[in-house]
């Protein structure tokens, strides 16, 4: 993530932000192994709510390797990268931190974090899930969890609208939400942001583009410009609710069936369940991405570091290992609700069975992260979010927008 957007599993978490983001040969391990005789005490960051799992988990951890003392320090998103970089500057960093995959090229880029060992294999983990720890094709991290983003629909207005599942196409998804406007009841037709480069991503890979190519940005291209013009008819069309405050949750108009459509995250199932109840149960569902010419997904979540100015790797690692084992994975799970980035954790018990979350995994065979870039969370906030915002609620065509999200881009640059 930057950790974009990430909310909690019940309504006192739902506004929580998720801010859900060198060297070797190798892409898929390049260090030596960290197996061995780990011992001595290491440090670990871990934010928020996932913080506090890794810390009841370093505690089972210990049991079974009495020679490793782990010290987990809670910690929130929204100060976790300034505290990240004042660690790396003033040569104090912690042995082991979670790491949102937008921020993996900044700090990798600083030459801050480790190489991972051969002992982390990468076939483990969804190969999208593999892409964000991957810095000039060396593996600096493990993947530890994933945020992929699907459709959320009413499906009692879409049958009153007169259909029978979801869309399937972004022509379907046009249709869609007009006849649930117009037939189905509902006030508006979907939730979009004007200026969510989350929700443009996926449209911009769906179209065929993608933000850069090689160490260019593509961000003009006639496959931006067609994913913007995609976004721009829901607000042109008058479908999308007026731009709402920053923090805006579209749950309750969800609930309320105003809004029938938005896209989101894992966490949205949990809200969902709490705040509607009965009175929604069996009148929602969760389905993949309408296709153009691909369904692609945003892929964001954390991945777990190790720096290079740890002084005991061998145990920081062994730590890593055990964070993302399958059988662990499963119960961070469980206490969290984040999805496991180890793919036999799937295997196991809710994440077996709920058939929404399954949507979410068979999604991220489909999926696609950010470049991992220094710049990248500068280019998407200066660059991408305005000129969506141009686009959506301003007065510029989507050629304009798609030129000034080029312009400002090509002005930050990659590093």
């Amino acid at each position: 993530m930057t950790v974009p957007a990430r909310m909690g599993l019940s309504i006192a978490l739902a506004l929580s932000v998720l801010l859900v983001a060198c060297g070797g040969n190798d892409a898929s391990s390049g260090g030596d192994s960290a197996s061995g005789e780990a011992s001595g005490q290491i440090e670990v960051w871990g934010m928020e709510i996932e913080g506090e799992a890794i810390e009841k988990l370093a505690a089972d951890f210990m049991k079974e390797n009495p020679d490793i003392e782990v010290d987990v320090n809670v910690i929130g998103w929204d100060v976790a990268h300034d505290k990240l970089l004042t660690s790396v500057a003033g040569d104090e960093t912690p042995d082991v931190s979670m790491m949102g995959t937008t921020w993996m090229g900044e700090f990798a880029n600083q030459g801050a974090l480790a190489e991972v060992p051969d002992s982390i294999d990468e076939t483990a983990f969804f190969d999208p899930a593999w892409e964000t720890v991957l810095f000039e094709d060396t593996a600096q991290g493990a993947p530890f969890h994933i945020d992929t983003r699907v459709l959320y629909y009413r499906t009692d207005v879409a049958k009153k609208a007169g259909f029978e599942g979801p869309p399937e196409t972004w022509e379907d998804m046009q249709t869609m939400a007009k006849a649930m406007q117009e037939k189905g009841g509902a006030k508006y037709g979907i939730y979009l942001m004007p200026n969510n480069w989350q929700e443009f991503l996926p449209e911009l890979w769906q179209a065929g583009g993608a933000p850069m190519e090689g160490d260019q940005f593509t961000l003009d291209s006639p496959e931006a410009v067609e994913a913007l013009e995609f976004h721009q008819w829901f607000f042109d069309e008058g479908l999308v609710p007026p731009t709402p405050a920053e923090g805006y949750d579209p749950t309750q108009p969800f609930v309320d069936g105003d809004v029938p459509m938005f896209f989101s995250g894992p966490w949205h199932v949990a809200i969902i369940e709490d705040t509607g109840g009965k009175s929604v149960e069996g009148k929602w569902d969760v389905a993949p991405m309408p296709r153009n010419e691909s369904g692609t997904s945003f892929v964001g979540g954390s991945d777990l570091v190790v720096y290079n100015q740890s002084d005991n790797q061998p145990a920081a690692w062994a730590f890593v290992e055990y964070l993302t084992s399958p059988e662990v994975q499963a119960k961070f799970h469980a206490m969290t609700g984040d999805l496991p980035a180890a793919v036999d954790a799937w295997d196991q018990g809710n994440l077996a069975q709920d058939e929404h979350l399954q949507v979410f995994r068979d999604q991220m065979g489909e999926a696609e992260a950010p470049p991992v870039i220094p710049t990248w969370e500068q280019v998407a906030a200066e660059a991408i979010a305005p000129g969506i915002e141009q686009a959506t609620i301003g007065d510029a065509s989507a050629e304009e927008a798609a030129a000034s999200m080029q312009q400002k881009a090509t002005s930050i640059g990659i590093d």
